[in-house]
This record gives structure tokens, sequence and C-alpha cells, in this order.
């Protein structure tokens, strides 16, 4: 018994004198970490956390900070779902092409292109040309752009340069015409010419002529010259510049010039609806024995700069088509109505 007691009595010692060894070696190599708090002004910080909590909890709800809100800055303006404009299409969809014409895919016969000149004697004193009805059926926006136009050229030029510029700006186009007409009818190859060295052609005109001398490289088989075309279901004129093949395609052609580039489709303004007027009415008279669908637009440039050649797709035509036979039920409601406006009261 005596000596199991000393037996436990050594035991423990060396235990205590490990546990001892341990703890003293493991401070020595781990150094205590400070704490961040440790330097926090523990009295300031009880004494911010005393007045939050004894603070009392403010009886606002949503519905009376939406008020103060609205008193203070005014109530809140919701925005409004945007609305697409409604689509408006013709009262009556009247065909582009006749039914009772082919249209034509072979190259046309051989012979001169036709020239219908206008003779407004023979019953077409009333009927209006589409250049008129694209004029009076102009959309507000189309106005308040085409009169700024015209102010500022009015401040640059004055009343009288303005006048001039205009005058200038339509016996160029003239002039143009003339000679593509020249050309045109000729049969005359225009590949490989040096259209600076035209001298039977006027210098005003020189550039434009340069500006579409790749274009006239594709046209072929020309069919019409500046000749009249006539719808007489819907009572309109006009006269298309050119028919012929560009590219192959048998197309109304619109020469036009412009002193600004207009790459793209949108530039042209009214000029598609303008062709697809023309060529929807040459489909439907009787001095024409073929259907045009498609159409084309050349842009000319007096410094000679390569013209902007766009093409209408037979799609495209019947889609400006539509818009076209807006415009002239636009017009005939505005002369119906001036008409009635201007007739004698009855007594």
């Amino acid at each position: 018994m005596f000596a199991l007691k000393r037996v436990l009595s050594a035991v423990l010692q060396s235990t205590s004198l490990c546990v001892s060894h341990f703890s003293a070696c493991h401070c020595l190599k781990t150094s205590r970490k400070r704490s961040p708090y440790s330097s926090v002004d523990s009295e300031r910080y009880s004494s911010l956390v005393k007045s939050v909590m004894s603070s009392r909890v403010s009886s606002q709800t949503p519905e009376t900070l939406q008020a103060e809100d609205d008193h203070i800055y005014g109530p809140v303006v919701k925005a409004q779902t945007p609305t697409r404009p409604e689509v408006r299409g013709p009262k009556t969809l009247h065909p582009f092409l006749n039914c009772e014409e082919t249209v034509e895919t072979e190259e046309p016969e051989s012979g001169p292109p036709a020239r219908i000149s206008l003779n407004r004697g023979q019953g077409r004193s009333f009927v209006p040309s589409v250049t008129r009805i694209l004029q009076q059926t102009l959309s507000p926006e189309q106005i308040f752009y085409l009169e700024r136009w015209k102010r500022r050229m009015i401040a640059e030029l004055g009343e009288e340069g303005f006048k001039e510029h205009s005058q200038n700006l339509f016996r160029q186009g003239k002039l143009l015409h003339s000679a593509l007409e020249d050309i045109l009818t000729s049969g005359a190859a225009w590949k490989n010419r040096d259209p600076s060295e035209t001298p039977e052609y006027p210098p005003e005109v020189r550039g434009y002529l340069e500006s579409i001398s790749h274009i006239l490289e594709d046209v072929s088989a020309v069919r019409a010259i500046e000749s009249t075309v006539q719808h007489a279901t819907l009572n309109y004129l006009g006269i298309v510049d050119c028919v012929a093949r560009y590219r192959g395609v048998l197309c109304v052609i619109d020469w036009k010039t412009s002193d600004k580039p207009k790459p793209f489709l949108s530039n042209t303004y009214d000029n598609p609806v303008q062709v697809a007027a023309y060529a929807g009415a040459l489909n439907n008279d009787s001095n024409y024995k073929y259907q045009v669908e498609n159409g084309l637009i050349v842009v000319a440039y007096k410094d000679g700069s390569p013209a902007h050649a766009h093409q209408l797709s037979s799609e495209l035509m019947s889609e400006y088509w539509k818009t076209w036979l807006l415009r002239l039920e636009e017009f005939t409601e505005k002369r119906a109505s001036h008409a009635s406006s201007t007739l004698p009261e009855k007594r």
C-alpha cells in the first residue's frame, strides 16, 4: 500500500512538470494577437449604445413617408408605356401591276425608246401630276425641315441669291436629263469613255456625267425616255426619266442631283414613293405593253464623285406603292374639301 502511494505521487509530479514545461514553451513560441477593439473607447461606445436604444421608434409608415415626399418634392410622375403609332393603310388597295399584262422577262424588241410627250390639251388639264400630289401632302415634319433649309439659304445668299440658286439647280437638272437622253438614245457604248472629254455637253453637267459614268455602264435595253405615264383609274400622271434594264433587271430609273452625299435610301426622302407612283401608272397605261416591278434612284454629284444607286426591289416597290395610295387619298380629300368650301352658298 505504501509503495503504491509513492508510485502515484511520482506520476503526478512528472505530469505537472510536463504540463508546466509545455505551457511555457507554447507561450514562448506564439505571441497573442492584439484585438482591434482594444483601442475603442469603451466608455463612449457604451454611451452611444445607450443613447440609440433609449430613443423612441418612429411612428411613420411607408404611406406617411410617401405623403411627406409628395409635399416636399411633388407627386411622382410615372412614365406612360409608349404606344406604337397606328399603321394606316389605304382605303382601297389598287393593284400595282396590271393582271392583264404579263411581266416581261425577255429582252425587249428592237427599236427606239418610247417618248410620249405631255399634252395637257387632250383631257389632261385637270389631271394632277405625281410631283404636285407629293408637294401638297408633305408631312408637318417635312414642311418644317424644308422651310428651315429655305430660311438658312436665304440668310446665306439673300432673296435674289436664293432665287438664282434655285434657277441654276433647275437648269442643271434639265441639262443633265437632256444629255442623258442623248447618251441613252444614241446607243453608243459609255464604257471606257472619259466623260470629261465630251465637249458636246455643257460644262455644268460634265461633273454629273462623270459621277454616273459607272452607272451608265450597267444600263441597257432602254424602253422609254422622258415619257408620260398616266393612271386612268386613279387619275394622275407623271413623266418617267427612263425605263431600262439595270444589271439585267427592268427598272423605272429616276436621275437626281445633289450637293450633299446621299448614301442611304432614307436620304432620298419621297423619291421612292415617286418612283413607285410612276411604275404603277406605267403598269396601268395602255401605251406600254409590259410591266415594271423594280425601281432605281441614281443620285449624281456635281464634283464628279461616284453617284449612289439605290435599287428598289419588287417588295420595296409594293410597300412604297401603298404609301403613294395614302398620299393620293389625302390629296383627293383635300381637293374635295377645298372645292366644297369654295362653292357659293344656296339661298
